[in-house]
C-alpha cells in the first residue's frame, strides 16, 4: 500500500515539473535572449546562458524609442478601464444575483453571450462611435471601449460569487436600518472582496495584453499601448528580437508580480462562486 502510495506520488511530483518546465521555459528563453547582443542570437555557444551578460537592448530600448511612452499609456489605459469594468460588473453582477425584475434571465444569459462574442466583430461599430464621439485616436476611446469585453466576464464571474453569500445577511442589516446600497456596501462588498478582486485582476489583465483595438483606435505613435509599440519593432520579415525580448519582459513583469501578490484571492476568487452557501 506504500509503496503504490509513494509511486503515485512520485508519478504526481514528475508530471508537476514537467508542465512547470513547459510553462517557464518560454519566459527564460525570452529572459536570456533579452541580455544577449545579435552575435550572441546568432551563436550555439551561448544559447542557454549569455557570456556575457549584455544590457544594451534594455538601455536602447529605453533610451532610443517611445517605450516608456507606451508603458506609461498601458498603466493609465488597463487601470482606468478595470476600475471602470470592475465598478460597473459588480454592481451589475449584484443586481441580477439579487434583485427580482422582469426579464432577470434574460439579461443574465445575454450577459455571458455577450462575453462570447469575439472583439475582433465588434471593433468597427465601436470606431465608429468613438469616432462620432470625437475620442477617436485617444486613451479615453480605449478606455470607454475596454469594458465592451470585461464587463460582461467580470458580471458573470460575480454573480455565483453574489449567490453563494447568503441573503439572510443582507436582512439582517436591512432589519437594523440600513438600506439595500448601505446593505450591498457594508456586508456583501466586503465578503465578496475575493471575487472582485479576481475578477478586476482578469479585467486588468485583458486590458494590458488587448491589441487589436489599440491597432485600431490609435494613430498617434506617442499614444500606442505596449502590445502595439512592441509589433512596431518588426519590419517586414525584419524581427528586432533585441528589442523584442527585453520590451516583453518588461511588459509581463506587472502581471506577473500581481499575480503573484495575489494569487490566493484569485483561486479564491474564482472557485468560491461554484457553491452556494
Amino acid at each position: 500500500m506504500r509503496a503504490t502510495s509513494g509511486a503515485q506520488t512520485t508519478f504526481a511530483y514528475t508530471v508537476l515539473v514537467i508542465l512547470a518546465v513547459l510553462v517557464l521555459f518560454p519566459f527564460y528563453w525570452m529572459t536570456i535572449t533579452s541580455f544577449k547582443n545579435e552575435d550572441q542570437m546568432r551563436s550555439l555557444v551561448s544559447m542557454f546562458w549569455p557570456r556575457p551578460l549584455v544590457t544594451e537592448n534594455y538601455e536602447q530600448l529605453l533610451g532610443k524609442t517611445d517605450f516608456v511612452a507606451w508603458y506609461r499609456n498601458s498603466a493609465t489605459v488597463a487601470i482606468s478601464s478595470t476600475l471602470l469594468a470592475t465598478a460597473v460588473g459588480t454592481i451589475g453582477a449584484y443586481a441580477l444575483a439579487r434583485l427580482r425584475f422582469f426579464g432577470r434571465g434574460f439579461m443574465a444569459s445575454a450577459t455571458l453571450i455577450t462575453y462570447l462574442v469575439p472583439p475582433s466583430i465588434l471593433f468597427i461599430p465601436l470606431y465608429a462611435q468613438m469616432r462620432n464621439l470625437g475620442l477617436a485616436n485617444s486613451l479615453a476611446g480605449l478606455i470607454a471601449a475596454y469594458p465592451s469585453f470585461t464587463v460582461p466576464f467580470v458580471t458573470w464571474l460575480l454573480m455565483g460569487y453574489f449567490e453563494s453569500i447568503p441573503e439572510e445577511l443582507e436582512e439582517a442589516a436591512m432589519i437594523d436600518g440600513a438600506t439595500r446600497f448601505g446593505a450591498f456596501w457594508r456586508v456583501v462588498l466586503p465578503l465578496s472582496a475575493p471575487g472582485v478582486l479576481a475578477a478586476g485582476l482578469y479585467a486588468f489583465t485583458q486590458a494590458w495584453n488587448e491589441f487589436l483595438y489599440a491597432l485600431v483606435f490609435i494613430t498617434d505613435g506617442r499614444l500606442r499601448t505596449l502590445p502595439v509599440g512592441l509589433a512596431s519593432f518588426i519590419t517586414g520579415d525584419v524581427y528586432g528580437w533585441g528589442y523584442l525580448m527585453a520590451g516583453a519582459v518588461l511588459t509581463t513583469l506587472p502581471v506577473i508580480a500581481a499575480y503573484i501578490y495575489l494569487q490566493k484571492y484569485m483561486v479564491e476568487g474564482l472557485t468560491a462562486g461554484g457553491v452556494k452557501g
